[in-house]
């Protein structure tokens, strides 16, 4: 029986966001990843709770679409506001490039010895396939109707012009995102710009020495000291559907695979 005079306990959401960010999100057979449309529900349901007194956000992404990464960071930071509810962002394995644009949401970064932040830039990688071609005997035909739409074909030589733009269009996007830490982390950064935001990444006990994190810590030891024993920790994640059924589409199946090369190179650029 619950008497109603007696105080109930706090209760604090555990929302994990795993994996590299993505337009597309999680395919069937992912297990992990993040976008605006996987990733909105669950942001929803934990800043949805009753009696809620801080949004824990367990982070593990090496990174990804900074578009992504932008609205995921700014519905969290957006409910937080309407809810007047803390967030603090725990770093597990890494939070770089837009995992540390995720994290720049919280309120606080907490982050183990280990882990890896930083990666404050943007990178653009594809092929040069033009002497491949040649070699097997295959001619490229394409038409165009204005003259930017073959804008680096991989089948053709690169244009310098090409590369030009592509360098501008990657200038605005850092500086974007620059901004963003400029306006989350402000005063707490310790070290010049030139050298935290050159693409570069560090382990947790430097990250908090160089003010990209606040301090070093685990979740559930933090929660437990700041909340209490009896607080409520409610984990938040996706749900998958059963196993038959991510069975059925063999486009899902490809979709899958070619996510999991992805994310794969994605975690290598950070050593991991």
């Amino acid at each position: 029986m619950k008497l109603p005079f007696l105080p109930r306990p706090p209760r604090i959401a555990l929302l994990r966001l795993s994996g590299a960010i993505t337009a597309r999100g999680a395919s069937p057979f992912a297990t992990t990843g993040i976008s605006a449309e996987a990733s909105g529900p669950l942001i929803d349901r934990a800043f949805g709770m009753k009696r809620l007194a801080e949004v824990a956000l367990v982070l593990n992404s090496p990174g990804g679409s900074p578009v992504q990464s932008s609205l995921v960071a700014q519905r969290i930071r957006r409910l937080a506001d309407k809810k007047k509810v803390k967030v603090t962002a725990y770093v597990e394995d890494a939070a770089a490039s837009g995992g540390y644009w995720l994290a720049c949401a919280a309120d606080e970064i907490v982050a183990d010895p280990a882990s890896i932040l930083g990666s404050i830039g943007v990178i653009s990688a594809g092929f040069g396939l033009e002497e491949a071609i040649g070699r097997i005997g295959v001619q490229r035909r394409m038409h165009t109707a204005g003259t930017e739409k073959s804008f680096l074909d991989p089948f053709r030589p690169e244009r310098p012009e090409d590369v030009a733009r592509l360098e501008t269009l990657l200038a605005e996007l850092h500086e974007v995102f620059r901004d963003w830490v400029r306006s989350r982390r402000g005063a707490k950064l310790k070290a010049p710009e030139a050298e935290l935001f050159n693409g570069r990444f560090w382990s947790g006990r430097r990250a908090v020495e160089l003010g990209l994190a606040d301090r070093l810590g685990e979740v559930t030891a933090e929660l437990r000291a700041r909340h209490g024993d009896k607080a409520q920790i409610i984990p938040i994640g996706a749900r998958r559907p059963p196993w038959p059924l991510r069975l059925l589409s063999g486009a899902a199946f490809a979709e899958g695979a070619m996510e999991a090369v992805e994310t794969r190179a994605a975690w290598a650029r950070l050593g991991l």
